[in-house]
This record gives C-alpha cells, structure tokens and sequence, in this order.
C-alpha cells in the first residue's frame, strides 16, 4: 500500500491518486469517479502518508491506522456511522483503544472511517509491504567471513 500518491484535498470530498505535475498544483484522479482535476498549490493538499492520529503516548501513521481497521474487520467495510456519534466513537475505541479523546473530533474519525472504506471499495490496501518490513529484522544479514 503506497499511501505516498492517495491525497485528500481540503473542502474536496473524497479521495484523489497524483497522476501527474502541473505548472502550478498536481494533477489528481478521483478514486471514486476517476475524474481528473487540477489541484493548486494553494489548495490544502496532504498525502495519507504524512497524517497521523493523535494517541495517548505518540502520533500514529494512517498507515497502522488502517491496518488496525483491517484486521479487526477481517478485511471488511467498516459499518456507516453518519449520524450517530457515540457509535462511531465506541466503534472508534474499539479499533484504537489509545486514541486521545480530547484531540481526535468526531469529523476526524469520520474522515477516517470513510477513506477506509473507500480504500477498501476500490481494493487499494495492501499490507504487504508492512509486513515483508518487519520480516526484515536489521542486522540479521548474513556477513562475509
């Protein structure tokens, strides 16, 4: 899963795949209708790479995130929580226990059910890479004689 290229553009719903560079902003794809737009250097643009949620001990990657989701949903969309916000925060706790309850709103945890499930909808996780990582113990090579 290259989160690197999947942006989430402010006041855009959804999300959008780079496909190219323009002269002044990127060239995004939507995921949900594969429609092409220009996105300006002045929109706020951020990679799912670089967002994290706020815990009780550190910042968590999307990334882990989602792979939290994953796992605990075997693989599933997660269930639709538009209006009803003590469901989504107990689904919420459920899914990542040490979140911190006074820095991550109910529209945080919205955004992020949502580009789970979108993700999910247009098969774009893959975790792979992850785990083939932490297969890779550092210095544990095997060394010349």
């Amino acid at each position: 899963m290259d989160l690197k290229e999947i942006m989430a553009i402010a006041g855009k719903p959804g999300l959008f795949k780079m496909v190219a560079q323009a002269k002044n902003g990127i060239i995004v794809e939507s995921i949900v209708d594969q429609k092409r737009t220009q996105a300006f250097t002045h929109d706020k643009i951020s990679s799912l790479e670089e967002i994290s949620i706020f815990t009780e001990t550190e910042d968590k990657p999307l990334k882990e995130v989602l792979k939290c989701f994953f796992e605990k949903l075997e693989g599933k969309e997660a269930p639709d929580f538009k209006n009803d916000n003590n469901k989504l925060k107990a689904f919420f706790t459920e899914m990542l226990p040490d979140y911190d309850k006074e820095r991550v709103y109910t529209s945080h945890m919205q955004k992020v059910v949502s580009w789970y499930n979108l993700l999910i909808q247009h098969n774009l996780l893959d975790f792979s890479q992850i785990e083939e990582q932490a297969d890779e113990v550092p210095g544990d090579e095997a060394k010349p004689e």
